[in-house]
């Protein structure tokens, strides 16, 4: 029957196949486009070269706004990991009243449109003269990435065992030691996700980066300002990499907290 609970599975993963090669697809077009020795996008390409790659890293504009891009990202996922970690805490841990309205107001950047975001952050930061600085651009990304850090430690916070906590006040541990002794060690994993998906939502972040960040070039910024004056084949190059650079991240975090998940069920 239609309604039956394994039909509803197959379309499930019909549905699920057909959203990940919907999401694939672009990927096998783009990173062969990326080793082409044409001189324009062709595809398939008519050979193999490492052409617009040597034009990437060559070329002092891009090696600017990668540099720019690395240390915005370096420093406001530093920023948001500190700030959304003591929020996270304090939201886990605190009984407050209005707690849930001030943890929707810390997801709100995740809901709200990205573009009104970047129109309000564009007002505030040209109000007190911030508006296309390097502070006003990581203060920026520093806003939008710690619900990241929230989401991620929130969750590891609500399965950590308070009591583990309340045995070293027990013993007269001060709060900071606790954190640096006992919480963070066991939270290692899930703060290192946390710094993670904040360095990568940073780094590859565009529309606010294209409202506040005045002539400062990051590399998202610079390939969308190039895709809009003409379809350079370096784009394909830079794509790739940061493709590529996402990846090994995501598969970085996947396999740390793999391991703590498995050594979790040792010692349990």
């Amino acid at each position: 029957m239609i309604g039956s609970p394994s039909w509803a599975r197959r379309l499930l993963a019909a549905v699920g196949v057909f959203g990940l090669a919907f999401l694939t697809v672009p990927l096998l077009i783009v990173i062969p486009m990326s080793f082409s020795s044409a001189r324009a996008l062709t595809f398939p390409p008519p050979g193999l070269s490492l052409r617009w790659y040597d034009a990437f890293f060559g070329d002092a504009r891009w090696m600017e706004a990668m540099g720019t891009s690395v240390i915005v990202a370096l420093t406001s996922s530093v920023a948001a990991l500190f700030l959304g970690g003591l929020a996270a805490y304090g939201l886990r841990r605190g009984a407050f009243a209005g707690r849930g309205w001030i943890e929707a107001n810390f997801m709100a950047p995740l809901i709200v449109p990205t573009i009104i975001a970047a129109v309000a952050l564009y007002l505030g930061l040209a109000k007190v003269g911030l508006l296309g600085s390097l502070f006003g651009l990581v203060l920026a990304h520093t806003i939008l990435t710690v619900p990241l850090v929230i989401m991620v430690l929130g969750v590891a916070l609500r399965e950590f065992d308070i009591r583990i906590e309340q045995v070293a006040w027990s013993l007269g541990a001060s709060w900071p030691y606790t954190m640096r002794k006992v919480v963070l060690p066991n939270l290692a994993p899930s703060v290192f996700a946390a710094w993670i998906f904040a360095f990568i939502g940073s780094f590859d972040e565009v529309i606010v980066t294209s409202f506040v960040a005045g002539e400062l070039d990051t590399v998202p910024k610079k390939m969308f300002n190039e895709l809009i004056l003409q379809v350079n084949p370096i784009i394909t190059a830079v794509a790739t990499l940061l493709i590529a650079f996402t990846v090994l991240a995501l598969a970085a975090v996947a396999f740390i907290l793999g391991r703590a998940g498995k050594l979790q069920q040792t010692l349990s």
